[in-house]
């Protein structure tokens, strides 16, 4: 199976960028979010031309999550129980059963500054999101939780963490309301950098932020063992954030290997020498 996981930045604005991307990476399942659009807008006809069904959240200009799946899409449920709001919840989760695995589309609350009433509701949201996905874990069944988290999980996913000091994104509280996410069993693919050390997923609009590589690791895809055990490859797909009106994010690819797969044999190529 191959999954994404990409903040898009308004799907109607990036719609030509989305659609060649779906037809050149083909991806079983695509979650993304930030689609910005009125509810019952989501372009779910166009993206339907490329055999993808359509689960959408949205609840106007700002923010929106969605499925697309091409393996089936079946037990959607939009929201989750006891969900936050700000002061009403907000259109920030969505999952879906696409071809055996349980996907989670999440685009968790900026949270501001640390003094903000909507930094307050970002934890809280966080912390409501790991007891949904904690009655949701069921058996063996494989889950992935996928999206902008709006956090940077290490001081290693922050191009300069000096510049961070005091602001969100970066906070103990932040950091340890993923470890206390992951601590239901889940385990962080982290993908492999198409440039540098780093496998930044986010870069400032801001003239140079990209070409410099100053970003931040904040779109995460976080799976339950079974299923982290059979990833053969994880990447961000660096060319997606470039060229004229891009996402200031970039996407998330992440495959695994069908059951019957053998071992590559020695010095075939793979994705970390993209």
């Amino acid at each position: 199976m191959r999954l994404a996981t990409w903040n898009v930045n308004s799907v109607k604005a990036r719609l030509p960028r989305l659609l060649g991307w779906l037809a050149d990476t083909r991806p079983d399942v695509v979650c993304l979010q930030e689609t910005k659009c009125p509810d019952g807008s989501f372009p779910a006809a166009e993206v339907a031309e490329l055999g993808y069904l359509t689960a959408s959240h949205s609840d106007g200009r700002w923010n929106g999550v969605a499925v697309l799946s091409r393996v089936g899409l079946d037990d959607v449920t939009v929201g989750f129980p006891g969900e936050p709001g700000f002061p009403d919840p907000e259109a920030r989760a969505i999952s879906a059963t696409c071809g055996g695995l349980r996907v989670w589309s999440v685009y968790v609350p900026n949270g501001r500054t640390p003094d903000s009433p909507h930094y307050a509701y970002k934890l809280d949201w966080l912390a409501a999101l790991r007891g949904a996905v904690a009655a949701d874990l069921r058996d063996d069944r494989p889950l992935a939780v996928c999206g902008d988290f709006n956090v940077a999980p290490t001081d290693a996913d922050v191009w300069d963490p000096a510049l961070f000091v005091d602001s969100t994104h970066v906070t103990p509280a932040e950091r340890q309301a993923l470890a206390e996410l992951r601590a239901l069993g889940l385990v962080d693919i982290v993908p492999t950098p198409m440039k540098g050390p780093h496998p930044y997923t986010y870069w400032d609009y801001r003239a140079g932020m990209f070409h410099q590589n100053k970003g931040m690791r904040i779109d995460l895809v976080y799976a339950t063992a079974g299923f982290a055990a059979d990833v053969a490859s994880a990447y961000v797909d660096r060319e997606a954030r470039k060229g004229k009106g891009p996402s200031d994010h970039a996407p998330i690819v992440v495959d695994t290997a069908p059951a019957e797969a053998t071992p590559p044999a020695p010095g075939t190529p793979t994705v970390e020498g993209l």
